[in-house]
């Protein structure tokens, strides 16, 4: 079995469809909700690391003090070359975890449905160079990542938040954006942030355009979490020429 602990930060942010698409792929998931249980210091357990979103900032520790030890857990990870994938708040503390810089977006929030385009280095990435050059993606923050880790290789973008995949070492993935979500979980999140929401066209967060949305995002990124899951197994053969570290 492969067995992935997946970190879940805050109640409106499961795991859900990508729960779905990796024990599809024959993952077995151990979810912690960091918020309310332990986080463990190491990953001996575990072929895999998974950290999703939350409504806080990553450097949010007066509030929210178990932020240090998500932070130390992926750290961790990436020391350890085991393989993680952090989305949106995950990513956000990925970076800040291994040297990058975090902040308030100046441009105002990302909401809505998306495209990111890949970078051209993603194309001898294990996990990115088969994915579309512009996959489709659901936004929805207001700090972004500002400098990326000394590190780290850049694998996607946005022309608003410029960093929005990199991978740290050879098997640390983050993603600012979300590819987790239903419709359902965008209009409870939508519903609870109307300012962020005012920020976009109302288009953005159409009914019909998020159902067709994440369609579309299913296509692109089930067989990515497909290929999280066969590199977690060590059956995904990762360059040479990706960093280590």
């Amino acid at each position: 079995m492969t067995r992935l602990l997946v970190l879940q930060l805050d109640d409106n942010d499961p795991i859900a469809r990508l729960g779905d698409w990796l024990t599809g792929a024959g993952a077995v998931l151990d979810v912690v909700r960091a918020h309310g249980q332990p986080v463990p210091d190491q990953l001996a357990d575990h072929r895999g690391l998974v950290v999703l979103g939350g409504a806080m900032g990553a450097l949010d520790d007066v509030d929210h003090p178990w932020l240090a030890d998500v932070r130390r857990l992926l750290s961790h990870a990436v020391a350890t070359r085991v393989p993680t994938l952090a989305v949106c708040l995950g990513a956000q503390l990925l970076a800040a975890a291994t040297g990058g810089q975090v902040r308030r977006g100046p441009h105002g929030p990302e909401v809505g449905m998306a495209l990111v385009a890949k970078r051209d280095v993603a194309g001898r990435d294990p996990l990115f160079a088969d994915l579309p050059w512009t996959p489709d993606v659901l936004q929805f923050h207001q700090d972004d990542i500002a400098l990326l880790p000394p590190t780290a290789e850049l694998l996607a973008s946005s022309p608003k938040y410029p960093n929005q995949a990199f991978r740290v070492g050879d098997r640390a993935y983050g993603v600012q954006f979300h590819v987790e979500t239903t419709p359902e979980m965008v209009a409870r999140w939508a519903q609870g942030a109307p300012e962020m929401v005012a920020s976009v066209p109302p288009a953005r967060l159409d009914p019909e355009r998020l159902v067709r949305g994440h369609e579309d995002i299913r296509e692109a990124w089930q067989p990515f979490a497909e290929r999280f899951v066969r590199l977690a197994e060590g059956g995904f053969p990762v360059s040479r020429d990706l960093p280590l570290v």
